[in-house]
């Protein structure tokens, strides 16, 4: 388990840094002891009680027996901040839209420095095997969403020239062993923040257009609702083009 505490170890000294640090350990955990926060924050025993103590009384963490975890305060300011996101209200309802066209998990994501953090996730019974949620984190190098993003925000790395070129990034076994995902950037090279993606089983996710164009569709059509363009329009046109999609996947 790595430190919270900065790069070089130092702890914080406000008591705003320091409630930053208590609630930055629980990034990726559900629940920890005090033991665990203390060894993450590198913040004494006496503070670290106090600190968590306040943060319950506060909402802000709950505590069972003796793990605390993130309190309903938290998750409701959290779920608060996704959805009055642009990008996630511009996106909502063509996800749903894609997911109901492929049958796939579909995924919203933005780029944080080197990682992805995952803003929505839509689904059904495979929902449960991909291990992702929304508010988590991966290494954008691993994924086909980060992999789209970084390529679009001109990252020179092997294989990045392709996806600028198909607007479309694909990995195989790179998250989930027997899972895959198609990626589309939403908006033009050096000015997509957002990328979507499908992702399941290989043996059912058929990387060629069937896949591949109902993406990048509503890849498009998010970015035009961002851009102001007629809605009505624009979901006339793009339920057109899904439907003709969904029937090649059919074989009509």
């Amino acid at each position: 388990m790595h430190s919270a505490a900065g790069a070089e170890g130092s702890v914080p000294t406000s008591t705003l840094g320091r409630i930053a640090l208590v609630i930055g350990a629980f990034e990726g955990r559900s629940s920890l002891p005090l033991a665990e926060i203390m060894l993450v924050t590198q913040l004494p025993r006496s503070s670290a009680h106090r600190m968590v103590e306040g943060l319950v009384q506060m909402g802000w963490l709950s505590k069972r027996g003796r793990d605390y975890s993130l309190g309903l305060r938290l998750v409701e300011l959290g779920s608060t901040a996704v959805h009055q996101n642009r990008v996630h209200t511009a996106a909502s309802q063509y996800l749903y839209q894609l997911y109901r066209t492929t049958g796939m998990t579909v995924h919203l994501a933005v780029l944080d420095a080197q990682d992805i953090v995952f803003l929505d996730k839509v689904g059904g019974p495979m929902n449960g095997i991909v291990p992702t949620r929304i508010g988590g984190r991966l290494p954008a190098t691993v994924s086909a969403l980060g992999q789209s993003l970084l390529a679009y925000n001109g990252s020179c790395e092997s294989g990045y020239g392709l996806i600028r070129e198909r607007g479309i990034a694909v990995e195989m076994n790179s998250v989930v062993q027997g899972f895959g995902c198609i990626a589309s950037p939403i908006g033009p090279i050096g000015e997509a923040d957002a990328a979507i993606s499908i992702c399941g089983p290989l043996h059912q996710l058929a990387f060629d257009r069937r896949m591949i164009t109902p993406v990048r569709l509503a890849a498009a059509a998010i970015w035009r609702s961002l851009n102001g363009i007629s809605p009505t329009l624009q979901r006339r046109n793009l339920l057109q083009s899904i439907s003709t999609a969904a029937n090649v996947r059919a074989g009509v």
